[in-house]
């Protein structure tokens, strides 16, 4: 019995190193190619610019070039779709953020799901979306935006990027608990809104910070509050929205995820890189100066952020009544 019970010991630890030394050699051979993280909006965006910004210090750490991959459509369903279904071999990551969290609740019926079908990999950051309007509108904080809005029901045009979107549930959730009808303009993507708002086109819109910081500190823009539970470091002057409407927050993060199947062993070496390109003082400066906090941790935590995230938004759309249609 004890010759038979070694022999099980010393099968079962063999098998242990065989699948260490795999999974070493998986890691060190990885990545042959070119890897790509796909963006499901249009360029210039917040998502855009996060993995852009993102892009060059990832690929130094890996040794292969890494390509943006704009895939706008369906309000970033087609890109997670795309991902979903490539080889979860490390080549093709997700550039994730709040959107895919609201479509678990706002899609129903899509054919994946995002929490079992994409693996968290890395946080990159997060930003307060601003509140933000023309300067041509006749209110400059939140209480007259709002008084302007009820003596004009419906007057107001807030331009955001497409349904489903970060913006478009922030924007439900302030006209609700404000008590103001709002005409809601949809677009591809936060960069043609911008476009559109900075034109006169439109009035009002709710952006993360990164694309609208700088014309807002050029003046073409007037930020109105932000909509994290308290004040944003890069905006310290500028009131948050739950000053005037107590309990309500809003935002945006970033982050990479990848098809379920990848190794661990090569999800911890992108989840290593990412980390360590967030401690770059380049990097955390160059994300700063769009109002954007690097929040590096492990695999783990984001996916416990994910989760969060995921059920904090269904509550949100549940008491705003949200719909698509």
């Amino acid at each position: 019995m004890r010759s038979e019970r070694r022999l099980v010991l010393t099968a079962a630890a063999a098998a242990t190193v065989a699948l260490m030394r795999a999974g070493a050699s998986r890691a060190a051979g990885y990545p042959a190619r070119e890897v790509r993280i796909v963006v499901g909006f249009p360029p210039n965006g917040p998502l855009d610019i996060a993995a852009r910004i993102i892009a060059p210090p990832l690929a130094s750490r890996i040794a292969v070039p890494v390509i943006v991959d704009n895939r706008p459509g369906a309000s970033g369903n087609d890109a997670t779709r795309g991902v979903v279904r490539a080889a979860p071999d490390g080549g093709t990551l997700l550039l994730c953020g709040p959107v895919n969290t609201i479509n678990t609740t706002l899609f129903p019926d899509l054919d994946f799901d995002f929490t079992r079908d994409i693996v968290p990999v890395a946080a990159i950051a997060r930003v307060p979306l601003i509140l933000e309007v023309h300067p041509a509108v006749p209110v400059r904080s939140v209480a007259e935006l709002i008084a302007h809005a009820r003596a004009n029901p419906g007057r107001l045009r807030v331009a955001y990027a497409g349904r489903g979107t970060p913006q478009h549930v922030a924007i439900e959730l302030f006209a609700h608990m404000a008590g103001v009808r709002l005409t809601l303009v949809a677009y591809p993507g936060s960069a043609q809104a911008l476009d559109d708002l900075l034109r006169g086109n439109a009035d009002v819109m709710f952006d993360p910070a990164p694309s609208s910081m700088p014309h807002v500190q050029a003046g073409r823009l007037i930020a109105l509050a932000t909509t994290g539970a308290t004040r944003a470091e890069v905006l310290p002057d500028v009131p948050a929205v739950a000053e005037v409407l107590p309990g309500y927050e809003g935002g945006s993060w970033f982050g990479l995820g990848a098809p379920r199947g990848l190794p661990a062993d090569i999800a911890a070496r992108l989840n290593a890189a990412v980390n360590e390109a967030l401690a770059d003082d380049a990097v955390r400066s160059a994300l700063a100066r769009l109002g954007a906090t690097a929040t590096p941790m492990a695999a783990e935590g984001f996916a416990r952020f994910i989760a969060a995230e995921t059920e904090r938004y269904a509550q949100i759309i549940r008491i705003a009544g949200i719909r698509l249609g």
